[in-house]
């Protein structure tokens, strides 16, 4: 991401047509309400770069889940260890 614009959550409601253009030229928008940061507005390509992982690290994560068995896991049964894991929090 290159230069960020900080601005209002009223002016970017005011003006989001002229915002939406300057962050489809490469900028990131920081939205405040009452001075606090709450939201990013960013490029498609900007989102796509930080939301999806980089190849070597899904590489990585289907060897590690290769040799500790778990890539053979039914939907089932991920379901279970993710439920088991809540209620061990809950505790």
């Amino acid at each position: 991401m290159s230069d960020s614009i900080v601005v209002s959550a009223l002016r970017a409601r005011a003006n989001f047509g002229k915002l939406l253009r300057r962050v489809e030229e490469g900028r990131s928008l920081v939205i405040e309400k009452r001075g606090s940061p709450r939201a990013v507005l960013l490029s498609i390509r900007d989102y796509v770069r930080l939301a999806v992982p980089e190849p070597d690290v899904l590489r990585i994560l289907g060897e590690e889940s290769r040799r500790k068995g778990t890539d053979k896991l039914s939907s089932k049964r991920i379901d279970q260890v993710i439920k088991a894991v809540r209620q061990a929090k809950r505790r």
